[in-house]
């Protein structure tokens, strides 16, 4: 079995500061430490998975196709450092238009990940930046969840992973 890191994307890789929902390229700034961070897991063996609610969608504010060019300048920007996500998963609903599955904090995108992928969740953590992200962790069985401040380097903790 493989094992993974789950990573939430607004608050933790990328900054969310001044904005409500971050759908737009120009938008998107890369955490201090996310390159560090990163490579230290990946060069650890662990899977790289992205997990994150995009609920803009659901009410209208944007599209699948502003999330799929955000991610994919995330993929560009990883890929130049020689870093590079296992998956994406995001849920692109909310509870006041549609209940789903998916939506931390369910573990919905957890849960089909570590089947897609054939993870160990007693092998495997999150980090994320709310209580709905440690939730979502917790109930799919991950070994442990961090909780970081929002927009805050996540490298200490990815050194403490690559040790367990």
């Amino acid at each position: 079995m493989n094992k993974a890191v789950f990573i939430d994307r607004d608050g933790v890789i990328n900054n969310d500061t001044g904005h409500y929902y971050i759908y737009k390229v120009d938008d998107f700034r890369i955490n201090k430490g996310i390159y560090e961070g990163l490579k230290i897991l990946s060069d650890a063996g662990f899977k790289l998975i992205l997990v994150t609610n995009q609920a803009g969608i659901a009410k209208g504010e944007y599209t699948h196709e502003d999330v799929f060019k955000v991610h994919s300048y995330l993929k560009d920007e990883l890929k130049r450092h020689n870093i590079y996500l296992t998956d994406i998963f995001y849920c692109p609903h909310h509870d006041s238009v549609s209940v789903c599955n998916c939506r931390k904090p369910k573990p919905g995108m957890i849960l089909e990940a570590l089947k897609k992928y054939d993870i160990d969740p007693s092998q495997s953590f999150l980090i994320g930046d709310s209580l709905r992200d440690i939730e979502a962790g917790n109930s799919a069985g991950l070994k442990q969840c961090f909780k970081i401040d929002s927009n805050s380097s996540i490298v200490n903790i990815c050194r403490q992973i690559s040790k367990m």
